[in-house]
């Protein structure tokens, strides 16, 4: 961008999307600073993201963003050892206990660690003259002007000292689930900022196992993909990372994996999928299993607010939580990165409710995506509207008809990774595949 178009800017949050936030303000703003609570020197889970211990997926338009603003980000993983490659042949994907067939999509799957991920995005952001970082400092509130119909900065202030403002032409809210934006707002004397919620009682257990596995279903791929459904509200995801293996038990509806490490191996046996256990049974566990709860989805619909303060946007977790099982976040980040950069393109400061606007358009097609597979439990309460009937009907239709058709497989996971609108998978083409596949009986 030719022309600066404010001073400074201050992102709040050193998670993916603040980085990609920084990334893209560094080039319409003279002055970028990136606040953050912990202490960002190596790359290790982060205290206030302990879900960094965790298997994390980028979809493949994640992947496509990153490399966009990243250029050479891919490689420069693949060459730390971070398996790469094609999300329809590398992942093993499993429905209803059966494997969809295996296909070229073109699409790049990188099997990085997050703190990893996070590391490299990081160094690459602070390699730019304008950006600097201030972690080790916790986040006390906004300032405004007098009359409140601005942000006019920050208040921050280091583990060990006094409360000190930075000043900003524009706030970049990127603290994920815990975004306090929706009180700032109604301190400030703001409506409050509508909220939608489902509720799926989630938790996640994850261990990791060293390399090499006695028993390898996964070979030179990145990992095995078992998803869970009605009925069946257990899941897991073995993924082989740059030197050892890692395994993420779930369960929906209540359901806990066990965290001490023979309860987590007996969780991992009733898998549908046998391959998932037989690789881990006498495996050399590395780590001992670590659970995370997420009790629900959380959408903030700062679009609905009609009147929002300048200087003040908020982008990935802080606007939109979702089941991580669909391992949408760090995606959804990266595609409200693009709407961001469209915004910063017009060469006038951002408007927060066009922002929003924007925003929100992106972040429809994931969330239907998320809380429709969701609402396929019965057990989950939500509205389900007729789309959300009829395509909890359609995709387990889809996923078995694609377990022979290595089309179906193609579309799905474009339409899955983000690449492709949902609306894809309602093509006729696509339809009369599905259609015309004979029905199998469950598993």
């Amino acid at each position: 961008m030719a022309t600066r178009i404010g001073d400074r800017a201050v992102v709040l949050g050193a998670s993916v999307a603040g980085l990609l936030a920084a990334r893209l303000l560094a080039d319409a703003y003279r002055e970028v600073t990136v606040v953050d609570r912990d202490a960002l020197t190596s790359a290790a889970p982060r205290r206030s993201a302990p879900q960094g211990r965790h298997v994390h997926g980028l979809l493949a338009r994640g992947q496509q963003v990153l490399e966009e603003l990243f250029p050479g980000l891919t490689k420069e993983l693949a060459g730390l050892g971070v398996p790469v490659c094609d999300f329809g042949t590398g992942l093993t994907w499993y429905f209803a206990g059966r494997p969809i067939r295996k296909a070229e999509t073109g699409l790049i799957c990188v099997s990085a660690e997050r703190p990893l991920l996070e590391a490299r995005v990081r160094e690459r952001v602070l390699a730019l003259s304008n950006v600097r970082l201030l972690d080790r400092h916790d986040i006390n509130g906004l300032d405004s002007s007098p009359d409140r119909g601005r942000v006019t900065g920050v208040r921050v202030q280091p583990l060990d000292g006094a409360e000190e403002v930075l000043a900003a032409d524009l706030v970049v809210d990127a603290t994920g689930r815990g975004s306090r934006t929706p009180r700032w707002l109604r301190e400030l004397g703001y409506p409050q900022v509508p909220q939608e919620r489902v509720k799926i009682d989630l938790t996640y257990t994850t261990a990791e196992f060293a390399a090499p596995l006695p028993v390898d279903p996964i070979g030179d791929g990145a990992g095995l993909v078992c998803v869970a459904g009605p009925g069946r509200p257990r899941g897991a995801t073995l993924v082989r990372l740059r030197d050892r293996y890692a395994l993420a038990l779930y369960g929906l509806l209540g359901e806990r994996p066990p965290t001490d490490p023979e309860g987590f191996l007996a969780f991992a046996k009733t898998m549908p999928v046998p391959e998932i256990h037989a690789a881990v049974e006498h495996a050399r566990m590395i780590t001992e299993p670590v659970s995370m709860h997420f009790p629900a989805n959380v959408r903030h619909h700062y679009e609905r607010v009609e009147r929002l303060p300048d200087g003040l946007l908020a982008i990935g977790d802080a606007a939109c939580v979702f089941n991580p099982i669909y391992a949408q976040g760090m995606t959804v980040a990266a595609i409200g990165a693009t709407v961001l950069r469209g915004h910063l393109e017009r060469g006038v400061p951002p408007r927060p409710r066009e922002y929003f606007r924007d925003l929100a358009a992106v972040i429809d097609a994931p969330w239907d995506m998320a809380v429709g597979g969701d609402l396929g439990f019965p057990e989950v309460r939500g509205r389900r509207t007729l789309a959300v009937r009829m395509a909890n009907l359609y995709m387990p239709r889809l996923q078995a008809a694609a377990a022979h058709d290595g089309t179906l497989s193609t579309a799905f996971l474009r339409a899955a990774g983000l690449v492709d609108p949902p609306q894809a998978l309602m093509r006729p083409s696509v339809v009369t595949r599905v259609l015309r596949a004979p029905r199998r009986p469950p598993l």
